[in-house]
Order: structure tokens, then C-alpha cells, then sequence
């Protein structure tokens, strides 16, 4: 009958003039199934409704065993079933909300309730006056006044004893020094600090818990060992020890910032000041019976005074700080943002800081330090925002190469002349083209010169072009016959040999050409 309740309320939304959206939001269901009641007629739903009822389901054969376990164990839940189930039959294969879907009919069946296990809490005395202050952080979605989505975050703080709050909004996630100039701003308006703050255990001003011995973020610490306050940090999954500040978040996203329009972030914080001291820190508290501004005014006696500056002043700023990534760019608002090559240091530290105003996004090594970079502030997301400075000038090591090669031929001009018209025509190859170069000088320098204005002559404008040429002289001189050697050029190829010639008597060449004996 319930599916045929919904059946009809489906209807009756639609003849009013809902959308398929808001009657799917509206009741709670998918708008697959607006769009298969609509297309029902009301016979066509009965029938079926009827069929449920009588037709077999996938988890029937396990009806009794889970049957078992829920009058044995009232407080189990479908996980818990589905859990044991699979532990039971590893080859069942059913959805999860099937088996919750079978789970909830079986408990009204059999009127087997879910036992639901209820913390006991326990009324705690008021604190005195300027003890304790609660800290929460909060984030919600508003419409701007484009009718578009926008994601605030907000800082909220509470004195324990009057209720006296202070809210603080951002259109970015909060950062350790965001938090602490929050924290200077809710002292200045509470009108001094108290003895203890109470936070969750957040990563802004924690790092571990360590059994008691509380380990905070280095600029947390220097801050809180600068202001001199305790810290009282809640368990993990223990919000209701800070009950306080988490109703006042609630409050002020229910009461403040519901169905409210967002136009610009300054507008909207000067807003929230109005409304605190409007409704937050005016209306009478439920639990107290008291308005909050009126307990305040005597409470304001007891906090400890602050000054208006710190000795690290200097750090609180309103910058942002950034991790440079390997390839030299830093990520804000879903965009990367170029620094200069070689601001990575693989085993340094690779921290930034960075300052937004107006449109510019300024980046710098140390927060009163020198600007890395300037860029302009991208409004879509996933983009690279990179100045051509920013990257490796590779024109150097191309222009020396150029050099280099230029030097090694005899006729300069007809080199740049040559090497000129290359880099017109093959700017995306000019490095392969001079390597081409290079090796042609090494392997043909005999006649590269001759080959380099045969090139020219021609006009062939290309590294190949000069490394068949050269090739094709190179194979002409090979095949020329080779004049005798002169006789200069042989004494002077040729070493001297030192010999001494043999004596002989005169009677012995007389003998050889026949002369008397």
C-alpha cells in the first residue's frame, strides 16, 4: 500500500505544476522513479503493487536465519546482516539496499524495532566568567547573485559562560595563519582572551594527539606559547564535549547564512557582524535565559587583556602559504601558476608565500621577502598560468651551437648565410639540423667548404642537402689517379738513409771493363 501512497503523491505533485526535480527531492526518490509512476496509469499501479505482494524475493530463502538474528539482536544493522550473510554463503550476490529494503520490511512485518543504543549525557555546571572559549570551523553552499552555487567557510568561537560569539567567513579553506588571525580578531571583539580554548582535534592547530602530551603545528604553537592561553582538545568522535560552539555553528547556518544571498565576501562578513549583534549575541539564549551581549558586558571584566600586536606580527599577514611542486608551479583555486625554473629544491624547502589583490596573484619566497612571481588571476579551473620567463631558454644552447659550427668553415658569411635560411625553415629541428652539420664537418672536412658554397649556389637550404653534396665530392676526389710524387715532395716525405759505400782497388774495376792485365 505504501508504494501505491507514493504512486499517488507522485501525481498529485505533478498536476500541480512540480518539476520531475523537485518532486524527486521532495519525496525522497530517485527521478527514475517519478518517471516510472507518471508513465502508470492508476490500474497499471495496482496491479502491480498487487504483485509485490505475492511474488517471490531473491533473499526469501535466508528469511528465517535473518529472522533469527534480528529477534536475537534487535539493534543489528543491514551491514551487519549482509556482513554475516556473506560469511555464511560467499556466492550470494545481492545489493546493499536490497538486503536494507528486505531487512525494513521484516521489522515492520514482525514488529521487531531497531534498538537504538542512546549516549546518557549528563548537565554540566556553568563555567565562571572568562574561562573557556569554544572554537568550530563550518563550511555551506549559498546562491550568489548569478543564482550559482558558492562554498564559504567560516571560523566560529563562543564564550562558555555569556554565549557571546564571533563568526569569521572565507572564500577559501581556512590555514593555520588564517586561524590565528581569527583568533586575534574574535579577541579583539570579545574585548580580551580567556584561560582556556577548546578545539576538535584539527589539522590547523594539531599535528597528534600523543596520549595527552599534545603536539601542535609549529605556527600554532608560537602562537599560543606567544598569547600564553591553555588548550583543551576534544576525542576523536566527541563533539558533544564542545556542544556549545557546535550549536552555534548550527545556528548560524540555520539562521544566518540559510536562503541568503552571497555578493561579495566583504559584504557578507559585515553582514554577519550586523547579524550577531542583531539576533546571535541579542536574542535570549534557550539553555541560560539570558542574552548574550548583557552577560557579556560582566564577563568582558574577566578575560586577561591582549595586545594589539604581536611580536611575530610580522608572520601574520595575509599570506597564503603554498608547496612548489616538481615541475615549478604551485596549485591555488584549482589552477597551477608557473615559478621560475629552478625554485624546486628537491630536498629543500619548498614553501611559498602568496598574496592576492585585485587580480593578481603575487608569489614570494618569504612573506616580506622578494617576489618570485606575478601572474594574472584565472577565474576557470584547470588551467596552467606559466610567463614565458619561466621556462628554460633554449634559445642559449642553440644560438651557441650555431656558434660553434659557424667557427669550424673556412667562409663565415656563407655559413650564417646558410645556417640563417635552416633555422627559417626548420625552427622545430634546428638542433637535429646542426647535428646533421657537425657530423658532415667531422667525417667530409677535405671538402666541406667547397660542398658548403655548392650549397649556397644552389640555394639547397638544407643539413641533408650539404651531407650528399659533401658525400658525392667526397667520391669524386676518391676516383682521381694520383700524379707522381715530385722530387721535392718525395725528399721531403721520403727519410734520408745514411750508407757508406765499399773501397775497392783500382785493379778490380780495370778487370771489369776488360782492360790489360
Amino acid at each position: 500500500m505504501e508504494k501505491l501512497v507514493l504512486y499517488i503523491e507522485v501525481n498529485q505533485l505533478r498536476r500541480r505544476g512540480f518539476k520531475i526535480a523537485a518532486i524527486s527531492k521532495k519525496l525522497g526518490i530517485s527521478r527514475n522513479t517519478v518517471y516510472k509512476y507518471l508513465e502508470m496509469s492508476f490500474d497499471e499501479a495496482t496491479d502491480w503493487v498487487s504483485t509485490l505482494n505475492t511474488r517471490s524475493k531473491k533473499l526469501d530463502p535466508y528469511r528465517d536465519i535473518i529472522l533469527t538474528w534480528l529477534k536475537e539482536h534487535p539493534d543489528l544493522s543491514s551491514a551487519q546482516i549482509e556482513d554475516w550473510l556473506k560469511e555464511k554463503n560467499p556466492a550470494i550476490a545481492v545489493g546493499s539496499s536490497t538486503l536494507r529494503s528486505y531487512v525494513s520490511d521484516l521489522r515492520d512485518t514482525y514488529h521487531i524495532p531497531k534498538v537504538i543504543r542512546i549516549r546518557d549525557h549528563e548537565a554540566v555546571e556553568e563555567l565562571p566568567m572568562g574561562i573557556q572559549v569554544q572554537v568550530d570551523w563550518g563550511e555551506m553552499k549559498v546562491k550568489n547573485t548569478e543564482n550559482k552555487e558558492v562554498k564559504l567557510y567560516f571560523i566560529s568561537f563562543v564564550l562558555s559562560h555569556s554565549r557571546y560569539k564571533y563568526v569569521e567567513w572565507q572564500d577559501r579553506p581556512f590555514t593555520t595563519r588564517d586561524t590565528i588571525r581569527c583568533h586575534e580578531n574574535a579577541f579583539q571583539y570579545f574585548g580580551g582572551m580567556p584561560e582556556e580554548m577548546v578545539y576538535d582535534q584539527d589539522h590547523l592547530i594539531t599535528v597528534s594527539e600523543n596520549a595527552g602530551d599534545i603536539i601542535l603545528t609549529g605556527d600554532f604553537q608560537a602562537y599560543k606559547q606567544e598569547r600564553g592561553f591553555r588548550i583543551y582538545l576534544c576525542r576523536k568522535s566527541d563533539p558533544q564535549s564542545k556542544g556549545k560552539i557546535e550549536n552555534v555553528v548550527k545556528f548560524i547556518k540555520g539562521n544566518f547564512a540559510k536562503s541568503r544571498t552571497f555578493f561579495n565576501l566583504e559584504s557578507w562578513n559585515e553582514k554577519c557582524l550586523a547579524w550577531l549583534e542583531r539576533t546571535g549575541n541579542q536574542n535570549v539564549h534557550n539553555t541560560t535565559k539570558k542574552r548574550p551581549a548583557e552577560v557579556h558586558a560582566l564577563e568582558k571584566q574577566h578575560l586577561r587583556p591582549v595586545s594589539s600586536l604581536l611580536s611575530f606580527e610580522s608572520n601574520l599577514n595575509t599570506s597564503i602559504t603554498r608547496t612548489v611542486h616538481k615541475d615549478n608551479v604551485i596549485k591555488y583555486k584549482s589552477n597551477r601558476y608557473s615559478l621560475p625554473l629552478g625554485t624546486f629544491r628537491p630536498k629543500g624547502d619548498n614553501t611559498v608565500y602568496i598574496e592576492v589583490k585585485e587580480n593578481e596573484l603575487i608569489i614570494k619566497a618569504t612573506p616580506q621577502g622578494d617576489i618570485l612571481a606575478r601572474h594574472r588571476l584565472c577565474v576557470g579551473k584547470g588551467e596552467l598560468i606559466k610567463n614565458r620567463n619561466h621556462g628554460r631558454d633554449r634559445s642559449k644552447g642553440i644560438e651557441a651551437y650555431k656558434e660553434t659550427v659557424i667557427r669550424q668553415l673556412s667562409n663565415p658569411d656563407q655559413a650564417k648565410q646558410f645556417i640563417q635560411e635552416i633555422s627559417y625553415r626548420y625552427p622545430r629541428y634546428m638542433r637535429d639540423q646542426l647535428q646533421i652539420i657537425q657530423h658532415t664537418i667531422n667525417q667530409y672536412r677535405h671538402v666541406i667548404d667547397v660542398a658548403l658554397a655548392q650549397c649556397v649556389k644552389e640555394h639547397l637550404w638544407s643539413a641533408n642537402d650539404l651531407r650528399d653534396v659533401a658525400q658525392h665530392l667526397h667520391r669524386l676526389t676518391e676516383n682521381e689517379p694520383f700524379p707522381p710524387p715530385s722530387f721535392q715532395e718525395m725528399k721531403k716525405t721520403s727519410p734520408a738513409v745514411k750508407a757508406t759505400a765499399q773501397s775497392r782497388d783500382l785493379a778490380t774495376y780495370v778487370e771489369i771493363m776488360g782492360g790489360p792485365k
